[in-house]
C-alpha cells in the first residue's frame, strides 16, 4: 500500500510539472532565417571595339608672315564640328589602354586686316581634321579618365579680300600635319553605351601658302583647340570581368 501511494504521488508530481515544461518550450524564440547578402555591383569592362559620334566647338589660331618675314597679324577661326571615331581598348586591372581614329567636318573661319597691307583682309577656314591617337587611362569602374596623344591633320583654305569692297582677291588651300595632346572623361551608361567629354590641342606645323605673284607667299602658323561631347557604342560582352 505504501508503494502504491508513493507511485501515485510521483505520477501526480509529474503531471503538475508537465504544463510548466510545455510553457517553457513554447516561450523559446523562433530563429529567423539569415538575411541574404546584397548582390555585388557589376564590374565594368572597358575592353573591346567601339564606334561613336562626337560634336562640339573649335577654334584655330592662325598667324601669317608675308614671305616668312613680315608679320601680317593673327586671327582666330572659330565654329562648330561634328564627326565620328572608332577604336579599341584593353582593360588591364584598373588601367585602360587604347588606340583610336577620328575624322571630323569643321566650320572654323575667321579673318583680320593685314598689318603689312592694310587694304587687304587675310582669312583662314578649317573645314576638316583627323586624329590618330593612343590612349592611356584609369577606370573607376563606370568612370574612365584618360589622356591621349598622337598625330593630327587639318584641311584649310586661305583667302585675301579687299577691305574696301570685300571682293576676294586670291585664295589657296593646303593639308597640314602636326601633333595632338588631349584628355577626356567617359561614363558607362548601359552595358554597351557610354558618353563623355574631351579636350584636344593640335600643334600644327608651319605651312607656306602661295598666292598669285602679285600677292606673294605667306608662312602661316596654326594651333587648334577642340572641345567635344562623345557618344560611344562598345561591341562584345559588357561585364566580362
Amino acid at each position: 500500500m505504501k508503494n502504491i501511494l508513493i507511485l501515485a504521488a510521483t505520477i501526480g508530481a509529474l503531471g503538475a510539472a508537465a504544463p510548466a515544461f510545455g510553457t517553457d518550450l513554447a516561450g523559446q524564440p523562433v530563429k529567423a532565417p539569415a538575411a541574404s547578402l546584397p548582390a555585388a555591383a557589376p564590374i565594368i569592362d572597358w575592353s573591346g571595339y567601339y564606334i561613336g559620334l562626337n560634336g562640339g566647338w573649335g577654334t584655330s589660331h592662325n598667324c601669317w608672315d608675308f614671305n616668312g618675314v613680315t608679320p601680317e597679324g593673327c586671327h582666330n577661326s572659330t565654329g562648330g564640328t561634328i564627326g565620328g571615331q572608332i577604336g579599341y581598348r584593353w582593360h588591364i586591372f584598373n588601367m585602360v589602354y587604347g588606340i583610336e581614329g577620328q575624322g571630323n567636318w569643321a566650320d572654323f573661319s575667321g579673318a583680320d586686316v593685314s598689318t603689312a597691307f592694310p587694304a587687304n583682309t587675310i582669312g583662314t577656314k578649317t573645314d576638316a581634321f583627323g586624329l590618330l591617337t593612343g590612349h592611356i587611362g584609369y577606370a573607376f569602374n563606370a568612370v574612365l579618365l584618360y589622356g591621349k596623344a598622337g598625330a593630327a591633320v587639318t584641311s584649310n583654305t586661305y583667302h585675301v579680300n579687299s577691305v574696301a569692297t570685300g571682293t576676294e582677291l586670291a585664295n589657296s588651300n593646303d593639308v597640314r600635319w602636326g601633333g595632338v595632346l588631349g584628355a577626356g572623361a567617359e561614363v558607362s551608361l548601359t552595358p554597351n553605351w557610354s558618353a563623355g567629354v574631351e579636350y584636344n590641342h593640335l600643334f600644327m606645323q608651319r605651312s607656306n601658302v602661295s598666292f598669285p605673284t602679285a600677292l606673294g607667299t605667306d608662312s602661316a602658323h596654326q594651333d587648334v583647340d577642340l572641345i567635344t561631347a562623345r557618344l560611344n557604342y562598345k561591341f562584345g560582352s559588357p561585364f566580362a570581368k
